[in-house]
């Protein structure tokens, strides 16, 4: 898996503002049924893991332990961010695409 494609989406994603971040908007965003693939930072508390966890086994939302508060921040220009929302399925597609061992095209 390519750490960097990752980030380099994310960042994609976060400027066409197709991304919802930090944990209160991407709860809201859960229950409206508008994220489609949740980013939770591998070092985020373990209250954190456990709650979004849950919140998106209830809601068939797929979602990813992946990099570091600090990298997933630095991606997407805000600070401190453990929780992602991509909120366009093309774009989570890829991102899952990657995280899941495969390549983009491009």
């Amino acid at each position: 898996m390519s750490n960097s494609k990752v980030y380099g989406l994310l960042g994609l994603t976060a400027k066409a503002g197709k991304i919802t971040f930090g944990s209160e908007a991407c709860e809201e965003a859960i229950a409206k049924k508008k994220i489609k693939l949740l980013i939770i930072a591998e070092d985020s508390s373990e209250k954190t893991k456990k709650h979004f966890k849950e919140k998106c086994e209830e809601n068939k939302i797929e979602f990813y332990l992946f990099g570091n508060i600090e990298s997933i921040s630095k991606a997407i220009g805000k600070a401190n961010k453990a929780v992602i929302g991509i909120n366009d399925k093309n774009l989570a597609g890829a991102i899952r695409k990657i995280l899941n061992g495969g390549d983009v095209i491009g």
